[in-house]
Parts: structure tokens; sequence; C-alpha cells
């Protein structure tokens, strides 16, 4: 059981990371007792009627107008056209970065089309979808559908590493048997010790599971890998989790170093006085 200390440490982590970095596996460690999700029917909050007037709500007047522009085409085109149309569609909710319309239209790519590339594009962006939502009766719906792409891009390449690993953590968020995540997770780094996103979201799990000593392993290979401000601030609160300060601290001062960021800034230095007393 996670003491009180560690839990408050984590929820902090993702609360204070999501707001500078918004990472694709924020929602691998969740901060308990979030009750501002609307509640509302799953299946109605998977229409996409529904899902990309939200999107484009977020949008100015003049995306907006281009999306629905492509979406009144879409309805009224004949057989010869829709393929098409959908590709623009799915290209122009990435560039406007709205993963949630994106992954439907991705979605009926790949069952127009069902190759290993579109099921793996539908997955990623119903990945990138549940992990940026806040809405936890929306999200579950979006694990699932993020688990049927990989499924199905693993028909067609069954040593996907890629798929494997985006199926693991779908596994962790949202199902009720997250050890069949971990286990995939695990056969990805077996196979490829230095995949960061696998090595990121054991990390994470770890930490969630209170096995600071084992995100310290997987966080310390990721900083070796690349310059990641994320990555050395949860190694840092691994390692304050863990009573070793002074790595903490350097791990803390690597992170404010590389992100840049004032917020995060204001927030180590507080850290670091805290951990020298």
């Amino acid at each position: 059981m996670l003491k009180a200390k560690q839990i408050s440490v984590i929820a902090l982590v993702i609360v204070l990371m999501t707001a500078l970095y918004a990472l694709d596996i924020k929602r691998l460690v969740k901060e308990e007792g979030d009750t501002n999700a609307k509640e509302q029917p799953v299946n109605d909050q998977l229409d996409l009627q529904a899902i990309s007037q939200t999107a484009k709500n977020s949008l100015n007047a003049n995306l907006a107008t281009e999306i629905e522009n492509l979406e009144a085409a879409l309805k009224n085109a004949d057989e010869s056209e829709k393929a098409d149309l959908v590709k623009q569609l799915a290209e122009k909710w990435d560039d406007v970065n709205q993963p949630a319309p994106a992954a439907f239209y991705y979605e009926m790519m790949a069952i127009s089309k069902p190759d290993y590339q579109n099921w793996l594009n539908s997955g990623d962006r119903f990945t990138a979808a549940y992990q940026a939502s806040q809405d936890t009766t929306l999200q579950p719906a979006l694990v699932q559908k993020a688990i049927n792409a990989y499924q199905e891009a693993l028909k067609t390449n069954a040593e996907s590493l890629d798929a494997k690993t985006g199926l693991g953590v779908a596994y962790v968020n949202g199902t009720s048997n997250p050890m069949q995540g971990i286990q995939l997770l695990l056969e990805v780094v077996k196979k490829d010790p230095l995949n960061i996103k696998a090595n990121t979201n054991l990390g994470l799990f770890s930490m969630r599971s209170g096995q600071f000593d084992k995100a310290v392993e997987r966080f310390k290979t990721i900083t070796e890998l690349k310059p990641d401000p994320e990555a050395w601030f949860y190694l840092a609160s691994s390692y304050e989790n863990l009573g070793q300060n002074q790595e903490a601290i350097l791990a803390y001062l690597k992170a404010k170093e590389l992100a840049a960021d004032p917020g995060l800034s204001k927030f180590v230095d507080q850290k670091i006085q805290a951990l020298k007393k």
C-alpha cells in the first residue's frame, strides 16, 4: 500500500507535468478522487458528430469552416470519392492537434483498407484521445477503441513493438487486468531494452505501485537516451520517495534546466529547499 507521502508526490507529479508537458502517458498515474467528469452514456459520447463539434469549438472560425466543408463533402460524396475525403479529414484533424475525431477517420481508413499502418494510426490517435480526455466516462470507450485497433494491427504484423506497446498501455489504463499490459510492455523491453515509450510506461506504473527502485532504473535508461525533462522529473520524484535526497536534487535540477519553464523552476526550487532541510 502506498504511503500518504507517496500518494501526494505522485499526484503532484501528474498535476504539474500534465500542465507543463501534456505527456502521452500522463493518464498512467491518475490522481485519486477525480469527480469532474460529466456523467453521460459512453455510447452517446462516442458519436463522431458530437466529438467533431466539440473539437471544432476549440478551433478558430477559418479552421472550423475548412473541416465543416470537408465533412459536408464526405456526406454527399459517392463511393469513389469517400476514401480521399476520409483521409483528408484524418490529416486535417491531425494538423489541428485533435486526436479524438482524427482517430475515427483513421479507423474508417483501416476498415476500408485493413492494413497495419492504418490500424496503428487509429490506435495511436485513440490513445492520444483517451490520454487527453478529462472525462472518466468517455475514457473507457476510447481505450477500448485503441485496444481493438492495436489488436487488428497485430493481426497484420504480429511482431510490431509499436502496436504491442500501445496495446500494453491501453490494458494498463483501461482494463481490470493491468498486469496483462505490463507483460506486453516487458516483452517489448526484452526485445528492445532501449525502447523509450515502453520504459516510460513501465516506470510510471512502478511509481503508481510504489516500486520506486524499479522506477529509477526505467527513468535512468530514458535519461541516458535523450534530454527528456519529464523523465528527469519522474526520476527525481522516485529518488525522493526512496529517501535519496541528493540524487533527487540533482535530477530535479536537470529537469529544471531542460524544461526552462518558470512554473517548473519555481516548483523545483521549493523542492530543493525542502530536501536540504
